[in-house]
Order: C-alpha cells, then sequence, then structure tokens
C-alpha cells in the first residue's frame, strides 16, 4: 500500500508519517528530504524559497514515479509534503489508484486560534525547522483556509482537524 499524506504546513505530515513509520514499519519518504537534497546537490536551479506550484510541478513527477516503482515491486511506501498536486490521481491507471490512500491534513481556523501556541511548539517535534518566522497565526490561518478551498474545489478527501487533534492511524 501506498499513502499519500498531504496538507497545509505544520498539520503534522511528518509527525503521523513517522507514527506509521513505528507502527507498522512501512518506510517513508519526506518529499521535503528530497526537495533539499535536490537543490543542495545543485539540480535544479529551485530553492527553498520558490514558489509552492513550482516546487510541485518540479518534485511531483519524481514522486509519481518513484510511487509507481514501489507499487509495481509489491512495497509499502508512506510519502509526505505538501508538494502533492490535488489532482494527483489523474496521474495513475486504476491498476495503481487500487494501492494508493490519500490524505489530506487540514486545520479549521477554530482549531488555529485556539491552538496556535501548541501548533507552534510542535513545529521542530519531528524536524528542525531551521527558520520558522514566517509561522504567524495569520498565516497558518491563510495557508490552511486555501488548502480547504483547493480540496473542496478538486472534489478531494480530506481530514478537517478541528476540535482536538486526533488523527486515527
Amino acid at each position: 500500500m501506498i499513502l499519500l499524506i498531504s496538507g497545509a504546513s505544520h498539520t503534522g505530515k511528518t509527525v503521523l508519517a513517522q507514527r506509521l513509520l513505528e507502527k507498522y514499519k512501512y518506510p517513508y519518504l519526506s518529499i521535503d528530504h528530497l526537495k533539499m537534497g535536490l537543490i543542495r546537490s545543485k539540480n535544479t536551479s529551485l530553492t527553498p524559497l520558490s514558489d509552492d506550484a513550482e516546487l510541485t510541478a518540479y518534485l511531483w513527477p519524481i514522486v509519481r514515479e518513484m510511487v509507481k516503482t514501489a507499487i509495481e515491486n509489491r512495497q509499502n511506501l508512506i510519502v509526505e509534503g505538501c508538494y502533492i498536486p490535488f489532482d494527483w490521481a489523474k496521474d495513475f491507471t486504476d491498476d495503481y489508484l487500487c494501492h494508493i490512500k490519500y490524505l489530506c491534513l487540514i486545520m479549521s481556523e477554530h482549531y488555529i486560534r485556539k491552538h496556535f501556541d501548541d501548533i507552534k511548539k510542535h513545529a521542530n517535534v519531528i524536524e528542525n525547522r531551521l527558520d520558522d518566522g514566517w509561522c504567524t497565526m495569520e498565516s497558518v490561518l491563510a495557508d490552511n483556509a486555501e488548502m480547504l478551498r483547493l480540496a473542496k474545489a478538486h472534489g478531494v478527501d480530506y481530514t478537517l482537524i478541528n476540535e482536538e487533534y486526533k488523527i486515527d492511524i
């Protein structure tokens, strides 16, 4: 099985992937790690601050083919990151799609306003965010509102974190 975990920044994609790794022993691929490897090795002129749409256009074809390879080899894989396009399913035939589960994490405005201090506190639980100064309540609200709008516009399933942060793994 392949699990794609997408969603807004700071929604816990990496923490969830780590917990799934620990529980099910499925390896996971952090698209952020792939991004930084390609940037640091100078295999792209993109930077960590490049537009998300540009980064998605560059990274998704690579990730997509890695997913296909894992399915062809009957391997389990968790892929997490914000660079999974909402129309990801169009890139796979039914033979592949039956092996893929998609999860999009979005926090509600209510949750963000009530738990913003916790969101900031947990930002470095798994990875060390070197520059997280951009993470303000306004930016998190805007990012999650846009993700919710896009999820609805594309008709994809999403998990709305509203009252408490509880994802059933």
